[in-house]
């Protein structure tokens, strides 16, 4: 039996499906897994059980029409019998409708597309938690004949990451508690103002038993490099360690601190807890990352929130007050709770 799974999309979306692909592949080992998605993303699966693969694309595979075809083509050659599309967008339908021509069982993720617009919507909205990734996830592979008890811990198990990965950068883990603070995202809706992750980061690093990096991507090395160099016990690490690295050294952090972004649900993948920031977002739209406590969210009260699933639009207000009411204050007081 085979099955392909297909996921082309961003950082943190493909991290979402680990917990419940790994509970997949360790619940059924006869079945041989393929997973297909952009090839930047292939240091997550570094872990993954004996029958899992992974096929990475780059994007001109999928740019277009022809392309899906031609990618298609390649892809029945392996006789898979089952396809779980857990994307469900236009490339995605495009592929699954080809297979289903062949007579092959396919399925496909319901993501709730209704019940979140009512979520964000400007007036009337209806606060209520919608179901998980997660838990979307799983309903693909029942509705295949698949049902997953989702048992997931970390990527790498019930241990940590290997020290040798980034121990030339940091230093053998002391009696200081490692945080981590990953202060970016992809829309300003999701952003904390400039202002607050610097207080943020002063007032953590005059605390003497902390230790702190900075995470983020080469774009925004300039200005983290700027923050390390500011202030005592605070590194950063955008642009010196892979992706697996990152990850290996995020499974010895006592508590991350992240925006609702890529870097939130890569810490719920080595078993790290998260206090998570959320503006114009919120994560009873489902996107909290894996296995973490809801009471270490921060986020303020006002009724216009969340006006976003992505944080991808303009603030009604103009003023992002979602966010910039948001303390450093706040911040700490859920990473105290969690450290102690």
């Amino acid at each position: 039996m085979k099955i392909l799974i297909i996921r082309l999309s961003a950082l943190g979306d493909v991290a979402m499906t680990i917990p419940v692909i790994t509970s997949f592949a360790q619940q059924y080992p006869e079945i041989e897994i393929m997973f297909l998605s952009k090839a930047s993303v292939e240091p997550l699966f570094e872990h993954m059980p004996s029958n899992f693969h992974f096929r990475g694309l780059k994007e001109n595979e999928y740019a277009n029409v022809f392309s899906l075809f031609r990618l298609f083509c390649s892809l029945k050659k392996e006789k898979f019998n089952l396809v779980a599309d857990l994307h469900n967008v236009l490339r995605t339908k495009m592929l699954r409708i080809l297979f289903q021509l062949t007579g092959k069982q396919t399925k496909h993720i319901d993501k709730g597309r209704k019940d979140k617009r009512r979520l964000v919507r400007k007036e009337h909205k209806i606060m209520k938690q919608l179901p998980s990734s997660f838990a979307r996830y799983e309903k693909v592979f029942e509705e295949l004949g698949y049902p997953i008890k989702t048992s997931f811990h970390s990527i790498f198990g019930d241990g940590k990451g290997d020290l040798k990965k980034f121990v030339h950068f940091t230093g053998v883990p002391n009696d200081k508690f490692w945080i981590g603070i990953a202060p970016f995202a992809a829309h300003k809706g999701k952003r904390l103002p400039e202002e607050s992750v610097v207080k943020l980061i002063k007032q953590l690093s005059l605390h003497p038993k902390y230790q702190i990096f900075l995470f983020g991507g080469v774009l925004e090395k300039e200005i983290l490099d700027e923050w390390s160099s500011a202030y005592p016990n605070v590194a950063s690490l955008a642009g010196s360690l892979t992706l697996n690295e990152e990850l290996a050294l995020m499974s010895y952090l006592r508590v991350m601190i992240s925006m609702d972004s890529a870097n939130m649900h890569l810490a719920s993948l080595v078993g790290t807890p998260v206090v998570s920031i959320w503006g114009a977002t919120h994560y009873f739209a489902g996107f909290m990352g894996w296995m973490q406590d809801t009471q270490n969210a921060v986020e303020t009260d006002l009724p216009c929130r969340p006006c976003s699933i992505f944080g991808n639009k303009d603030c009604y207000r103009k003023d992002y007050a979602c966010l910039q009411r948001i303390s450093p204050e706040m911040i700490i007081t859920k990473i105290e709770k969690i450290v102690n």
